[in-house]
């Protein structure tokens, strides 16, 4: 595993842990933790887990073969901006 990929679930890791330590002491409630779905980093992981699963075709009916042959990149830049706009 290269250093970045590490890098990645490390970062991830770590903000799950802080949610829910957070939550578990009753200092925060999330109503809205729609800001940390979009971050680059939770796409890349959350990629990183369907890819590892051999996720199945969602509504968009695109599978995992489809999403490399366009870009794995450009494809979560595109899910980041629609998450975005939509806010």
């Amino acid at each position: 595993m290269n250093a970045k990929a590490k890098n990645t679930i490390d970062k991830v890791r770590q903000l799950q842990r802080n949610l829910y330590l957070s939550a578990k002491k009753g200092r925060r409630r999330y109503h809205a933790i729609y800001d940390k779905i979009y971050r680059e980093d939770v796409l890349l992981e959350s990629w990183k887990r369907v890819r590892a699963n051999k996720g199945a075709s969602g509504v968009d009916k695109m599978s995992i073969k489809d999403i490399e042959s366009y870009g794995v990149e450009k494809f979560l830049a595109e899910i980041r901006d629609k998450l975005i706009n939509n806010c």
